[in-house]
This record gives structure tokens, C-alpha cells and sequence, in this order.
């Protein structure tokens, strides 16, 4: 693979996307607006959960709110990368447009995953990290040079569960033309990342730890900022990302077997 060829195209996608996107300037104001109010409401929402509990699930309010902002900026990512993009598999598909990026010089996984990008993610991705530098005040932490590796790291394997979840469901548009209530039905399954997985029942537990790894997506990288985290439960995650990756390309290439183009 040319790495430079994918970097260079990948700069002209962003360059592109953003072209169209500040042509609305009004729109980022607006977006700005709505991320703050729904991040208000999420912390209202939380504060319900501790208003007559000092704790739950052994998480304490100014804890849980780590995982808020953990939340808040993996939905940024979503809603800028994952969301413009791998939503757009289904009108390639039904209109066989997937014919042109089949046989363009690159990566077909690349081209539908990245092609896009919005900017108003950003605003959310922002906002997440303000909280957490808040949560690290709060909560009287100082990250060390291994805890912000482990944490970075954690981050990165919860963005690749994302993406796999997403692009898995999205894919199997080629069999299945109506897939956009599924990514739905994600996204709220996601929702439930916001509070901490030990507040929930024991089989709610075990299906968000394997069913819907929402554990591996926002749990984890809190448990690595409070230092709480153990090691089995970092190279689980390690070894969930790889899987899931593995499956969503394995499963992309597949899937295009089936593929009937417009032209056929």
C-alpha cells in the first residue's frame, strides 16, 4: 500500500468536505448551539442518577462524568468520520454509484469510509476534551507518561470497535437495501456508554460486554484515567479491536462477491 498515495487523497477528501461545509457558516453556529445543550442535558441527566445516591456501581458523580466526556468525544468522531460516510453505503448501492469506487486506483473500504468528513463533530470532540481536563481537576488527577499512553491507546481500540460496528451493519446493505433503522438501533444501544456498565443488571452486563462491547468503548479508557483499570482488561480490549477489524474487512471483501453492479 502507498501510504503517501492514501495520505495525499485523504487530504483532498478533507479539503473538499470542508469547502462545502463552510459554505453554511451559520450552520456551525447552530451546531455549536445544539452540542452544547445536548451535552448540558446528558450531565442533568446523570446528576438525576446521583441526586440521591453518593455512588452507583461503585462510581462516584465526579467519576462517571469522565465516562460522559469519554462518550461525548467518541460520538464527536462518530458524527464527524463514521456517520457521513458509512451511511452513504446505502445510496451507493441502491443507485450503483458503488460501480465508480470499485474501480477507482484505490482501496474500496478506504473510499467509502473517509471520503466525507463534517466538521461539526469537532465541536462535540472539543467539548468532551473540555470536560475531561474539568474531570481531571474534580478528581485531583495527574496523568503520567504510561497512563496517557494506555489511555491513548484505550481510545484508539474504542474508535476501532466504533468504526467496525458501524461499517459491519452498514455493509450489509448489499443484501439488506434498508439498514439505516440498524445503525439506529445502534446508536442507542451506544447511548448507554454515558453511564457507568456496573449501574446495570448482570445479563445487561454481559450483553453489553459481548454482544455490544459498549465495556471496551467508553469503560475502559475511564478506568485507565482514574488508574483503576487491570491488565487483562486493556489486552482484552487490544484483542477485541484487532478482531473486530479483521471481521469488518474480511467481511466488506465478502460481501462485495455479492455485489450485483448497475451495469450487470
Amino acid at each position: 500500500m502507498n501510504i503517501k498515495k492514501y495520505f495525499k487523497v485523504y487530504k483532498l477528501f478533507n479539503y473538499t468536505s470542508l469547502s462545502i461545509e463552510l459554505e453554511y457558516q451559520v450552520n456551525i453556529f447552530i451546531d455549536l448551539l445544539t452540542a452544547i445543550f445536548g451535552l448540558s442535558g446528558s450531565i442533568f441527566l446523570l446528576s438525576i442518577f446521583f441526586s440521591n445516591a453518593k455512588d452507583i456501581g461503585g462510581w462516584s458523580f465526579e467519576q462517571a462524568l469522565i465516562i460522559q466526556a469519554i462518550y461525548t468525544i467518541l460520538n464527536g468522531i462518530t458524527n464527524t468520520w463514521f456517520s457521513p460516510n458509512l451511511t452513504e453505503i446505502v445510496k451507493y448501492i441502491r443507485e450503483g454509484t458503488l460501480d465508480f469506487v470499485l474501480i477507482k486506483p484505490i482501496d474500496s473500504q478506504f473510499w467509502v469510509s473517509f471520503k466525507r468528513i463534517s466538521p461539526t463533530g469537532f465541536i462535540e470532540i472539543l467539548l468532551g476534551i473540555i470536560v475531561l481536563i474539568y474531570c481531571f481537576y474534580i478528581n485531583d488527577i495527574t496523568l503520567k507518561i504510561d497512563s496517557l499512553f494506555l489511555l491513548l491507546l484505550t481510545l484508539g481500540c474504542s474508535i476501532s470497535i466504533l468504526y467496525s460496528l458501524w461499517f459491519l451493519i452498514s455493509t450489509t446493505t448489499i443484501w439488506f437495501v434498508k439498514t439505516w433503522n440498524a445503525t439506529e438501533v445502534l446508536r442507542s444501544f451506544l447511548y448507554v456508554g454515558r453511564f457507568p456498565l456496573n449501574s446495570f443488571s448482570f445479563p445487561l452486563r454481559v450483553f453489553f460486554s459481548t454482544v455490544i462491547p459498549i465495556t471496551f468503548i467508553t469503560a475502559i479508557p475511564s478506568e485507565v484515567i482514574l488508574g483503576i483499570s487491570t491488565f487483562w482488561k486493556i489486552i482484552l480490549e487490544i484483542l477485541v479491536s484487532s478482531i473486530f477489524i479483521i471481521a469488518s474487512r474480511r467481511f466488506w471483501i465478502y460481501a462485495l462477491k455479492f455485489y450485483s453492479s448497475a451495469s450487470s
